[in-house]
């Protein structure tokens, strides 16, 4: 029986890994669980799960937590603050860690996963913009195994030859394809995006997500993300990797091969599947969700992303060509402009206006450790709180 950490547990992908594990009580045992700040429904979590540790990553809230387990009278140990969380990824006692907290306050933890030798499975895209080569090189260094979350790359995942990882050149691949749904405002012209409200960016048209992904699928950021995790998850040459707006969200990536084949993995849009997959891998197990009608559905339809109006596609794969430290410095203009914005202080059109003079910058520095990579962030995170000062909502 895999003994599971899921980190992140109470926001989307922790709440959907936790679903499909109650499913399955003979796989799998909820064995730690984190939060950032939600003590309550960490208690709640912890009361039906009963796990032997549960982290709340604000430390000024440990006090709270720990008289609220023991007032349901639960063994679950309490920990607080993200020393914890990296002593939780690397605990032996579990062997599973689902890596599901949002942005750069991820990445630790993800590391210390991949140092540990764990069975990794991925949601947090951001640790990988930002780690690069050094998180997949700390994995295949210390016998972890990463698999991805995300649909886009849980499909690519399992269009690629089983071997791949062990011979990535000799396998025929040419392409990867990565899909998109175009998010609430496909179609949408640039001057009709300038008043968008934060409640009409989060209102994704196919998937529920939490706030900041949801903004990011809005300005395509998201995708822009997915599009550098690729590169690192899969060590194609960016070249090599494209993008296609899919509003059905039924196709989830492809993988074009040598031949003309391409490979694609479809199925409902359900953040259940690539997390049963993942979790599982290589059996398969009843995810929980809606099968896939391909009558019902009736068509599939694809079109070419609109960089003129969703620029933010364009700085990701930019950023991704210069390398070095300019993915770490998107990552963080975006999580600045992304909480400003959801933070009524800038529009939706400043997200990108401050990712592009971000980019702007230029850093000569190492990248192949943690404590240079939080630098890099820190640094950038500075320069876009300074850029936030020059617009207005």
């Amino acid at each position: 029986m895999r003994q599971v950490a899921v980190l992140g547990a109470t926001g989307s992908i922790g709440a959907s890994t936790l679903e499909v594990i109650a499913r399955h009580p003979e796989r799998f045992r909820v064995a730690a669980l984190s939060a950032h700040r939600d003590c309550a429904t960490l208690v709640d979590l912890c009361t039906r799960f009963v796990p032997d540790v549960a982290v709340i990553a604000d430390a000024s809230l440990h006090d709270e937590f720990a008289a609220a387990l023991r007032s349901r009278g639960l063994r679950t140990e309490a920990l607080a603050g993200a020393d914890a969380l990296d002593d939780i990824a690397a605990d032996t006692r579990f062997d599973t860690v689902v890596a599901a907290i949002v942005g750069a306050a991820g990445l630790a933890s993800t590391l210390a996963a991949a140092r540990a030798g764990k069975r990794l499975l991925l949601a947090n895209k951001e640790a990988v913009v930002m780690s690069g080569e050094l998180l997949v090189a700390t994995a295949a260094r210390n016998g972890a195994t990463i698999i991805p979350l995300d649909s886009e790359h849980n499909a690519i995942f399992q269009c690629l030859p089983r071997d791949y990882a062990h011979n990535p050149g000799a396998n025929g691949i040419t392409r990867l394809i990565l899909t998109a749904s175009g998010g609430p405002f496909r179609g949408w012209s640039r001057e009709q995006l300038r008043g968008v409200t934060p409640d009409q960016a989060c209102a994704h048209p196919r998937w529920k997500m939490g706030r900041k992904i949801s903004i990011d699928s809005a300005t395509l950021m998201n995708k822009g993300l997915e599009v550098i995790e690729a590169q690192r998850l899969f060590g194609v040459a960016p070249e090599h990797i494209d993008v296609l707006v899919h509003p059905q969200s039924i196709v989830h990536s492809l993988v074009e091969y040598a031949d003309g084949s391409q490979l694609a993995q479809l199925g409902s849009p359900d953040m259940r599947t690539p997390i049963a997959n993942a979790l599982a891998w290589p059996a398969r197990i009843d995810a929980g969700v809606t099968r896939l009608d391909l009558v019902a559905a009736a068509r599939l339809d694809f079109e070419a992303p609109d960089l003129i109006a969703f620029p933010c596609l364009a700085h990701a794969f930019a950023a991704l060509r210069t390398g070095g430290a300019a993915p770490i410095m998107l990552n963080a203009a975006n999580e600045v402009a992304v909480a400003a914005f959801l933070a009524g202080r800038i529009g939706f059109l400043d997200i990108e206006r401050v990712i592009s003079s971000g980019l702007q910058r230029s850093v000569n520095a190492a990248t192949d450790t943690l404590e240079a990579i939080v630098a890099i962030d820190y640094d950038a995170r500075r320069a876009a709180e300074c850029d936030l000062q020059g617009f207005s909502s």
